[in-house]
């Protein structure tokens, strides 16, 4: 008599076995059909899995987040049914969930179309509307592979091949179609509701491009029809924002082969980069932090000693000088434990923050690069702290401060917070990670932020605490780090004085609110479209004359302007001002000053807005006051008195 425990604490007794979906019909008739799965005692289970044990289970539905990815996953085996009817000469190999979506990958003997891909689509949406009943069976390694090879299945009977003899494997069927898979699936096709095919790419078989290449065909899929179109908005949205295309449009910078992953700033580019690195510049020295600069390239010797060269080598750059090998920095870390070693440091002295914008360079895979979210060449706005054991909580929750100060500066309020701990392989002792776990968890709790816990996804040397940001159309953007580090002061020989006048190690907490400058700018670039806050705008005002009699008042007051330190021009050229304006509300200049007889006349300014919000005359003192109120603000909803 199987007794079932509830997530909300309750309990039903069953006279014996009894399956999932049978513990959720006992619920209630909503629940029944809404099921697609279980956890039972914290593993996910298929809707039939038959329970015979005392066990705690919660009912998976569309609402989960599991219940999400296992409509993913049985999506792509809907596709791989459908591509099988369609084009029986095409082998399946995998179908892996991924962000938003699933992929399959196949090999055929031409390349799928734009015509192949509409009529997939169809094929699966007929399978789906049939409601085929998903069923599971197990079955032994060597038997599995005699079962795919006969179906001349030969891609999947190599994968199976590389699994350890005599291990169980699941099968899942649906219909005629059969394939290998952990599971668990939805109970029947009819679960799935709302998909769509998005693209074919090439993919090297095992990702080796020594190997054929296969056809990699992507799509999405939701729990409804609604969550898929707002998910198809959100593309055109952000196809809409790409940074690349505005990046181009409005002139900020570019990138080219022979340089690859490296950025050409353009003048306009360069003042908003200069913008953010004196922003976050001036809040760090508010804080108590001392800026250095370190070296570009340090001896291979200073980055086997950090560790770095076993677990990044394949990422570094590198050169040679005199018998010596040497390595282009890609971070900073222990150049700031160099800086630290110089001289001895007592604890009085602690906690010591040290901060740079550090030039590093990563030898990222060419296909990898992505304008200015993945490059090989990049600055962080990186720092490090060195301080006691007692030291850590304190300052990480100053450092929550700084970080949460600084997105709403951005205009960037939604922000995810998730705690990483201990993984298997690791550094250190459990006590030290027990203090410094819990050292991360109560400066988060501290200050009343909800957080997720990450078990496991810690860095080997210590516990971290990542920050991601959610724009205005939803995406999700990691970017401020938070870590504990331990080890690496120990490795390269920090030390300071205690106050019993021993030597210790200090503890390092390696720490960035923006992560990558040029990352954070190709986010800000897609948050605003190009329509940057007047704050981060590179131009700020264009003052612009109707006739030639403005142009020397436009001239007075644009210089005016900047001498007050605005970022102003002057367009005198000889053009219409329906054109003059129409270009620079394209260029997304915040304010257009439009100057004609009247202006000149009465010493005021015509000022419209680049929404084309006309705010009518007014006094040059009153536009000043306007537009340093909106810098002021800069990138918040509201002025904070």
């Amino acid at each position: 008599m199987p007794q079932i425990t509830l997530p909300d604490g309750s309990q039903k007794t069953f006279a014996e076995k009894v399956t999932v979906q049978q513990v959720a019909e006992s619920i209630g008739a909503g629940l029944a059909k809404a099921t697609l799965a279980g956890e039972v005692d914290g593993k996910l289970v298929d809707s039939f899995y038959e329970i015979d044990h005392d066990a705690k289970v919660r009912i998976i539905t569309e609402k989960d987040k599991e219940g999400l990815e296992i409509i993913r996953h049985s999506c792509a085996h809907l596709l791989a049914q459908a591509v099988k009817q369609l084009f029986p000469t095409a082998q399946v190999t995998i179908g892996p969930v991924i962000e938003d979506g699933f992929y399959y990958d196949f090999a055929f003997g031409r390349p799928f179309t734009p015509e192949d891909l509409t009529q997939i689509e169809t094929k699966m949406a007929e399978l789906a509307a049939q409601d085929q009943k998903v069923s599971r069976r197990v079955i032994e390694r060597d038997a599995a592979i005699k079962f795919f090879h006969d179906l001349g299945e030969q891609y999947k009977a190599k994968i199976i091949a590389d699994i350890p003899a005599q291990e169980m494997l699941s099968l899942y069927q649906q219909g005629e179609f059969v394939d290998l898979c952990r599971g668990p699936h939805v109970p029947s096709t009819g679960k799935i509701k709302a998909f769509k095919l998005m693209k074919v790419a090439g993919a090297y078989w095992r990702g080796d491009s020594k190997n054929e290449m296969l056809q990699r065909i992507y799509g999405t899929a939701w729990a409804n029809k609604k969550d898929l179109e707002a998910y198809l908005t959100r593309l055109e949205e952000a196809e809409k924002r790409d940074h690349r295309k505005i990046g181009k449009h409005l002139d900020l910078f570019h990138t080219q082969e022979e340089a690859p992953g490296m950025v050409f700033w353009h003048d306009k580019g360069w003042t908003i980069y200069q913008i953010v690195e004196q922003y976050i510049r001036t809040l760090l020295r508010k804080n108590g932090y001392q800026e250095v600069k370190s070296p570009q390239i340090l001896d291979r010797v200073l980055w086997e000693k950090s560790g770095h060269w076993d677990k990044f080598g394949k990422e570094m750059f590198f050169t040679q000088s005199e018998n010596h090998d040497y390595a282009i920095k890609p971070m900073n870390c222990p150049c700031h434990i160099l800086i630290f070693n110089q001289g001895l440091t007592s604890y009085r002295d602690l906690p010591l923050r040290l901060a740079e914008f550090g030039s590093c360079h990563r030898n990222e895979p060419s296909g990898a690069l992505h304008g200015l979210m993945r490059v090989r060449s990049f600055v962080q706005d990186d720092a490090h702290i060195f301080c006691t054991e007692d030291q850590i909580e304190s300052e990480v929750s100053a450092f929550i401060d700084l970080l949460y100060a600084a997105y709403a500066d951005f205009g960037f309020n939604d922000v995810i917070i998730k705690l990483s701990t201990r993984p298997d392989n690791r550094v250190g002792s459990d006590e030290m990670w027990d203090k410094a776990e819990g050292a991360l968890a109560q400066a988060l709790n501290n200050k009343g932020l909800k957080w997720d816990l990450q078990p496991g996804e810690g860095a080997f040397y210590g516990p971290k605490i990542e920050f991601s940001l959610r724009d205005c159309i939803g995406r999700v953007w990691q970017c401020g780090t938070m870590q504990v580090d331990p080890s690496m002061p120990e490795r390269l020989g920090a030390q300071y004085v205690a106050d019993d006048s021993s030597r210790r190690v200090p503890m390092m907490l390696h720490r960035a609110i923006l992560g990558s400058l040029e990352r954070f700018i190709g986010i800000l670039i897609e948050q605003f479209a190009g329509n940057f806050p007047v704050w981060l705008a590179p131009t700020q005002a264009m003052v612009m004359n109707i006739t030639d009699r403005q142009a020397e008042y436009a001239q007075n007051v644009t210089k005016t302007l900047q001498e007050l330190g605005l970022r102003v021009k002057t367009d005198l050229r000889n053009e219409k001002i329906g054109f003059k304006i129409r270009e620079h509300t394209l260029q997304k200049v915040p304010y257009q000053i439009i100057l004609g007889d009247r202006e000149l006349e009465s010493n005021t300014l015509a000022v419209r807005t680049r929404d084309g919000k006309d705010l009518g005359s007014m006094s040059i003192s009153a536009f000043i006051e306007l537009i340093n109120k909106q810098i002021a603000q800069r990138g918040r909803t509201t002025v904070e008195e």
